[in-house]
């Protein structure tokens, strides 16, 4: 699964002062391991928590949440945010998944006819969550993108699955099982994409518990940084909004985003859109909702532009401009 390709449309020409911030790379190692993600290879039998929190002891940090749970018999890619990271976690919430599934017919099956059914499912769907599930079993919809056979063997058939985030893979299985009139249950299952990001990206926990050792051991961090993810990574698949050094700190404390503090943008995006907003040295600040759609924002001179949902920058990495301004605002407005 690919990122989006989109072009990024310049508003005002804008330098950044280097003495704020610091691009992701320059971090300090400990404040790099506290703004990270880390793309697992989740094995079969831990859960997605239990999985989480071996990270979190590995690296010696107070928090790491994950993001799409996989059932424990589930292997595959399962993000990671690391401590101040997981503040973001909202920007993989709605990420489409990609998997691989072995299905076991009851009875015979004719490839072309199953072939067809896979095409008959694509789409959007009814589902109701299986009785053992986190969420409440209510009917609901969820769109499948694509569903491809790979390959037949027998009662087995391997099929990969590109869906909405949502989805259950098992009940697709059994659906398709009940529209063939053979039953089918599925037999295993491995997530191989989120969003973005691929089974190519990830590690393993053993190669994250070596590359911290290394670390801590010899002084050396290059594998680390190789494990780890700078958190901005997080926001891979999400339009960009890059915005001038004055309204970084507004931001911080939670502000909308208005036209004037916008030096570029990617685009399109639409109305109701996740945005992330960024540094001009390409920090992470945090994740919001579009308030306009970005051919409107084109021509935008004032007015806001996105609502602030979650941030991950610390309070006072870039100066408090805004706050002077609206200082200045009041006393030419006659309050004391």
């Amino acid at each position: 699964m690919k990122c989006v390709s989109r072009e990024v449309f310049v508003k005002i020409k804008e330098e950044t002062n280097p003495e704020w911030g610091k691009p992701p790379s320059q971090r300090p190692t400990d404040e790099y391991i506290k703004y990270s993600l880390v793309l697992i290879d989740k094995p079969r039998g831990p859960s997605s928590h239990e999985v989480a929190a071996w990270v979190k002891k590995i690296l010696g940090v107070e928090r790491a949440g994950h993001a799409g749970t996989l059932d424990p018999k589930v292997s595959g890619v399962l993000p990671i945010a690391v401590a101040e990271g997981t503040k973001v976690l909202m920007a993989l919430s709605k990420s489409d998944k990609v998997y691989v599934a072995v299905a076991k017919f009851h009875g015979d099956v004719d490839v072309e006819r199953l072939r067809a059914v896979l095409q008959e499912l694509q789409g959007t769907i009814y589902q109701k969550p299986p009785l053992r599930s986190a969420v409440k079993r209510q009917l609901r919809t969820r769109r499948v993108y694509s569903l491809e056979l790979l390959e037949v063997d027998g009662r087995y058939a391997v099929i990969k699955m590109h869906v909405e985030a949502g989805t259950y893979a098992r009940k697709i299985i059994h659906d398709i099982g009940e529209i063939l009139g053979v039953g089918a249950n599925m037999r295993e299952l491995r997530r191989v994409a989120v969003s973005c990001f691929t089974e190519d990206e990830t590690v393993t926990l053993q190669d994250l518990a070596d590359a911290y050792y290394i670390w801590r051991r010899y002084g050396d961090d290059t594998y680390l940084r190789r494990v780890l993810l700078p958190i901005e990574e997080i926001a891979r698949h999400l339009p960009k909004i890059w915005v001038r050094d004055s309204a970084v700190d507004a931001l911080c404390h939670g502000a909308p985003l208005a036209a004037p503090g916008i030096a570029k943008f990617e685009h399109p995006f639409s109305r109701g859109d996740l945005v992330a907003f960024f540094t001009l040295k390409e920090e992470l600040i945090g994740i919001g909702k579009a308030l306009v759609d970005s051919e409107e924002l084109k021509n935008m001179a004032k007015g806001l532009v996105a609502r602030t949902d979650r941030v991950v920058m610390r309070r006072g990495t870039y100066p408090s401009i805004w706050k002077k301004r609206e200082s200045t605002r009041e006393v030419g407005g006659g309050k004391k």
